[in-house]
């Protein structure tokens, strides 16, 4: 059983299990009948003999010659009538002489036990079934016996008249059996074929006619692998797109630049200047490929589910306290309200990228001078992060294009990569947050983005 689950064959396993079960099934039957057929059998015939000895009784009044034991004359044997008479013997005693017999029963009683049944060795050293009866008045004693070989001879050929049948069958149902069993998994040989005719960029769902409902699961999850490997295909390429679209801008500003200070020759103005942009250049362009990197982890599902409960308030501060020199030196006020204590269940460095991306946006597209105002708050089932500031705001039609890929104001003098909102709604999915755009009452942009709150 244990190497017949080892092989290789799908096919040759479950016909070798199916031939194997049948047999087993087989033996069992054929070692019921047997014994069933052997009881039912020894019934029969020990019936039969007791009827013969009744029979033997029946006649001592009228057919059985006077005989004593001091006569000399030669007992006549019963003739043979039938081939197999020799395997049947009896004999017939009368008042202690024997009066009758068969060729082949001799003359010394065949058994002790002159009623009921014995299984006894006669003189030809063979097993015989005897049956005794006595007549009404004791004086006839009958033996009928019968050879335990011939018994076994019927039970036999009885058996094969069942058995043997069943027999020649097994070969004839291992070929029905091979031919269900390579019917039955032919879905899997169409997959199979389907899948080696594919082409390595086909992701397209496997379609299969008739599929059944074991085969069914594996080629809805066939499907299911293709669909996630054509969105992360898609975001690398997306990924790669944009990389090259984006970073070719600074990129060909820096290299501008640097051909500007290489120009510059003895003019030190010129070419701080140049270098200063150079610098400025690289900021961008670091900048870009961070939030690149950051968009194509998210959306190969990296950071699908949360890894810890933290504090928004805790993030927010950390956050502001890093962009605090850049708001001094664009001159403008960056207040932060948040006091209480907020968990939720995220990760503590893609909500610090989300808060962030916020608060970067709502410094750099306000004027200086700005006011810009980070809150955190909460309820009892929900945490609330708002960002307000006092710049030029977004028109409606602006709002609704917020998150796509590298959509930015036109008009816009500040630089940029168009990715930041993409990355923070992004986010926002992962942990089951709700980001809204408003006005705010510092007559900017208002964000306020709304995660479930997490227990203490």
């Amino acid at each position: 059983m244990l190497k017949l689950l080892h092989i290789s064959s799908l096919q040759a396993r479950l016909l070798g299990l199916l031939l194997l079960l049948v047999t087993l099934v087989w033996l069992s039957a054929a070692v019921l009948t047997w014994v069933d057929t052997s009881d039912e059998l020894g019934e029969l015939l020990d019936g039969h003999l007791a009827q013969s000895a009744a029979l033997l009784v029946a006649q001592q009044g009228n057919h059985l010659p006077e005989r004593h034991g001091d006569d000399e004359t030669p007992l006549e044997d019963a003739p043979s009538l039938h081939k197999y008479a020799p395997r049947v013997a009896f004999q017939v005693f009368h008042e202690g002489a024997l009066v009758l017999r068969s060729a082949n029963a001799g003359s010394v009683p065949m058994s002790g036990k002159t009623r009921g049944f014995s299984t006894v060795e006669l003189t030809d050293q063979k097993q015989w079934r005897v049956f005794g009866a006595q007549g009404g008045e004791g004086d006839v004693q009958v033996f009928v016996a019968e050879q335990v070989k011939s018994r076994e001879s019927i039970l036999w050929a009885v058996l094969k008249g069942v058995l043997m049948p069943l027999m020649y069958a097994l070969p004839l149902l291992a070929v029905v059996g091979w031919l269900a069993v390579r019917q039955g998994l032919a879905p899997l040989r169409h997959l199979s074929s389907a899948l080696a005719q594919r082409q390595p960029n086909a992701l397209e769902p496997v379609k299969l006619a008739d599929v059944p409902s074991e085969v069914e699961p594996v080629v809805d999850s066939l499907n299911s692998l293709f669909e996630r490997i054509d969105r992360m295909m898609a975001s690398e390429r997306r990924f790669t797109a944009d990389a090259a679209h984006e970073l070719r801008t600074p990129i060909a500003a820096i290299r501008m630049q640097a051909q500007v200070a290489l120009a510059a020759g003895n003019d030190t103005a010129t070419r701080e200047h140049a270098l200063n942009y150079t610098l400025a250049g690289c900021d961008r362009a670091t900048h870009l490929v961070e939030q690149l990197l950051t968009l194509s982890r998210l959306e190969s599902s990296s950071a699908s589910a949360p890894t810890g409960v933290i504090d928004v308030s805790a993030v927010a501060h950390r956050v502001a306290a890093d962009l605090a020199l850049a708001a001094l030196g664009r001159a403008q006020d960056l207040v932060l309200e948040a006091d209480t204590p907020c968990p939720i269940a995220a990760d503590d460095m893609l909500t610090s990228v989300l808060v962030r991306n916020l608060l970067d946006n709502a410094m750099r597209y306000s004027p200086p001078g700005a006011h810009v105002k980070v809150a955190v708050s909460c309820t009892d089932d929900q945490v609330v992060l708002q960002v307000d500031d006092s710049g030029p705001g977004l028109s409606e039609a602006d709002i609704a294009h917020l998150g796509e890929r590298f959509f930015r104001v036109l008009g816009t003098e500040q630089t940029g990569s168009g990715l930041g909102w993409s990355i923070v709604r992004r986010i926002a999915a992962v942990y089951l947050a709700q980001v809204s755009v408003h006005r705010s009452g510092l007559g900017g942009l208002s964000v306020r983005v709304r995660w479930p709150r997490q227990p203490a």
